[in-house]
């Protein structure tokens, strides 16, 4: 749920440009080179859904806008990172006809591709130049201004767009920089624009998280210590354990429930592979054995989000969605959401309840935990729980952990030495990144297409490039303003 797409689309590597293989059909024993636009077309996938092979620098695949690269693995094969081995047969003419994988055949229902597939192989068109230009006033609630007059500089503009264009910080589609109340850099890559909505994968935590403070802040829940199993209609619960009824909505929200729900293991019964495929993920969840008790211990489960969502809307009597639109959206100007949220096999294999927003609209949520809660004046949040949200009660992964927000250290390398630098970050399978440091008063915004990848540009632009302007811009403050 919110952070995977399986079957074709898993971990992919790059492939070259031209292929040289052992083709099949006609031209079998003979030495060819095939065109990467050999298999640049669209094939059957599941029923009702289509998936999009294009070619770039490499081949890939297209799935619900997400990109997965495929490598070369002998006669018309390609190979998964993770194992899977897809074969491209060819008929008699040396046509390919569709791909094999897993014993089933995808037919080739067309050589083309949609404008926004193909638009995945480069950040942009060859040969356009880049320039820095302040962000356009949308009128929206967000002010603009120039980065030459903030303490980024456009320095900051040119090292991380031209770094994006040379694909040295991989597959990122936008980038917002927000700083001292400014949005002073927004560019788009790879076919987006201002007007998209982007899938945010598992940073729509982050959204259910504000909706559980909203929730607390109008007295529909009592607060964190709320215990969950009280607004949950089921009768009974497998693997029966008193711990269960101790769980409360602060233990969900900092991933230490105490279930076995680890989906970062292939051993945990809750991974979200498996309870993807149940017919009630709230249930599936629940009926988890205890492992831990509650509070003590924190695994990343994203079964966990299906259970918050669940306790919010058996206490505001609403969708979450509509909830969302009129106490979060709606005052933040945002209309369009595109979300999908149920806890069954209907959203399997499709959206995962994950939401969709402009990168303008994620930065309006950043906006709102920078600035306390408040927007415009009007305190959507609590400024309570929004320090609650973003401090530390739990480690994932090694990792700080808040309520749904994720709380990286950075090392950022200085003349002087190197700094350590913590900042609260929503953030998403692909590179869909909100992060919020009050101290430096910076909201970035990025979106991205590196599904199930290894690298994280948007981690290495903030270590390498903004974090050092500012640090340096905070430290010239301090020597320019002396103790009073």
């Amino acid at each position: 749920m919110l952070v995977m797409r399986r079957g074709l689309v898993q971990r992919f590597a790059l492939l070259p440009i031209v292929l040289v293989v052992l083709t099949s059909g006609l031209h079998a024993q003979q030495n060819t080179t095939v065109r990467l636009a050999d298999y640049v077309g669209t094939y059957a996938d599941a029923p009702g859904h289509t998936i999009e092979i294009a070619d770039g620098d490499g081949l890939f695949a297209v799935v619900d806008e997400a990109k997965y690269p495929l490598r070369p693995s002998g006669v018309d094969k390609f190979i998964t990172i993770g194992g899977q081995l897809v074969t491209f047969p060819r008929d008699a003419n040396g046509k390919v006809t569709g791909y094999d994988q897993d014993g089933k055949f995808h037919p080739r229902v067309s050589t083309a591709i949609t404008p926004e597939a193909a638009a995945l192989a480069r950040p942009r068109p060859k040969g356009q130049d880049y320039r820095y230009h302040p962000p356009a006033d949308l009128h929206d609630g967000i002010a603009v201004g120039d980065i030459a007059g903030s303490d980024l500089g456009v320095a900051t503009a040119d090292n991380i767009v031209r770094g994006i264009l040379a694909r040295t910080y991989k597959d990122v589609h936008s980038v917002l920089l927000y700083e001292k109340g400014k949005l002073v850099l927004e560019e788009y890559f790879y076919g987006y624009s201002a007007q998209r909505p982007h899938q945010l994968r598992s940073a729509t935590k982050s959204v259910v998280s504000a909706l559980a403070g909203i929730a607390v802040g109008r007295g529909a829940l009592s607060g964190v210590d709320e215990r969950v199993l009280l607004h949950m209609s089921y009768s009974s619960y497998a693997n029966p354990d008193p711990r269960k009824a101790e769980m409360t909505l602060g233990d969900f929200l900092s991933m230490s429930s105490g279930l076995d729900c680890n989906d970062h293991t292939s051993t945990s019964p809750g991974r979200e592979t498996v309870i993807d495929n149940k017919p009630d993920w709230v249930k599936a969840t629940l009926d988890l054995p205890m492992i831990n008790a509650p509070g003590t211990k924190a695994y990343y489960c994203s079964g966990g989000v299906a259970v918050v969502g669940r306790l919010i809307e058996s206490v505001v009597h609403k969708q979450l969605p509509d909830y969302a639109q009129a106490n979060l959206f709606g005052p933040l100007g945002i209309s369009r959401t595109d979300w999908t949220w149920n806890y069954n096999l209907t959203n399997a294999d499709k959206e995962y309840s994950q939401i969709h927003l402009r990168p303008r609209d994620m930065l309006k949520l950043g906006i709102l935990f920078l600035d306390g809660g408040r927007w415009h004046g009007r305190q959507v949040i609590s400024e309570s729980w929004v320090h609650a949200s973003l401090a530390e009660h739990s480690h994932v992964d090694n990792v700080s952990y808040g309520f749904f927000w994720w709380r990286h250290m950075f090392t950022v390398k200085m003349p002087d030495g190197t700094r350590q630098v913590t900042i609260a970050a929503a953030q998403g399978n692909g590179g869909q990144k909100i992060y919020v440091a009050p101290q430096y008063h910076l909201v970035a915004v990025f979106t991205g297409g590196g599904y199930n990848a290894d690298w994280n540009p948007e981690n290495a632009i903030m270590a390498k490039i903004i974090l050092p302007a500012l640090i340096k811009a905070a430290k010239s403050d301090q020597i320019s303003s002396p103790p009073k």
